[in-house]
């Protein structure tokens, strides 16, 4: 579930729990599919970067932002 079709405050399915990880490895965290205390605070660094509301949670408009982030060959619009 590559964006989030919805706020990921803490993840309650195995979809949101995936998206979590994917987060997390674009922001080169642990991978433990956990809205932990690094994975918000990355989260807030990235929504401040970008202007958008910084919530520390996972949502649409955050997800596109890390694909920004991503380098051109690993974005897997080809």
């Amino acid at each position: 579930m590559w964006p989030p079709d919805r706020v990921i405050i803490a993840p309650a399915n195995e979809g949101e729990r995936e998206a979590v990880r994917t987060a997390q490895r674009a922001l080169s965290l642990d991978v433990t599919g956990d809205m932990d205390a690094a994975t918000k605070t990355a989260l807030r660094g990235v929504q401040q970067l970008f202007r958008l509301p910084v919530t520390g949670v996972l949502d649409r408009a955050t997800a596109e932002a890390l694909d920004q982030l991503k380098h051109p060959s690993l974005r897997g619009d080809e």
